[in-house]
């Protein structure tokens, strides 16, 4: 079982930002996307203009639609496309050393969104984008780290979502069998 790598748990917590069960956005206000940089000791120096912020949720929203709940789920078009668009606002270079990183020039805030830019786009590049997946009950859509050796895990948690899915496809099954 392997854990995840930083940028996963980065990435995994950004999209998590979005909680459908709850009805709860925490990166609702520029304010609050730049607490939440602060938090993941990411760069920021203020409050994001407007503009920047539209383009962090964007990219989350990408995001989200990026990570199925099962292998072969096609993300949802508008979404990924917004993404794309907002990802080119957050450029990213080699360094001497081999290794990228934001682009010079960037404002810190635009430096901490592009650190989530290059984590998004390191777990796709390096194929560990497809262990992150958003749980498959409808109550959730929260985003994990798939530990199964298959990748085939579903849900965020057993004991909660999976339980929960398992009881309603039983009794719908037990239901159709008696009526």
């Amino acid at each position: 079982m392997r854990a995840p790598p930083r940028a996963a748990e980065l990435v995994a917590d950004f999209a998590n930002t979005l909680d459908i069960h709850a009805g709860t956005d925490t990166l609702s206000t520029p304010d609050e996307l730049a607490a939440w940089l602060r938090t993941h000791d990411l760069p920021t120096a203020d409050t994001p203009s407007p503009a920047l912020h539209e383009a962090a949720v964007a990219l989350r929203a990408g995001i989200r639609a990026h990570l199925g709940t099962h292998v072969g789920d096609p993300p949802d078009p508008e979404a990924a496309a917004a993404a794309d668009e907002a990802l080119t606002r957050f450029p990213v270079h080699i360094t001497a050393n081999g290794t990228p990183a934001p682009a010079p020039g960037l404002a810190d805030t635009e430096r901490g969104i592009a650190e989530l830019a290059l984590a998004w786009s390191t777990l796709t590049i390096t194929g560990d984008a497809a262990r992150l997946k958003r749980c498959a009950e409808h109550t959730c859509h929260e985003a994990f780290w798939d530990t199964s050796k298959n990748r085939s895990k579903r849900w965020c948690s057993m004991q909660g979502c999976g339980n929960r899915a398992k009881a309603r496809t039983y009794a719908a099954r037990r239901a159709a069998a008696t009526g």
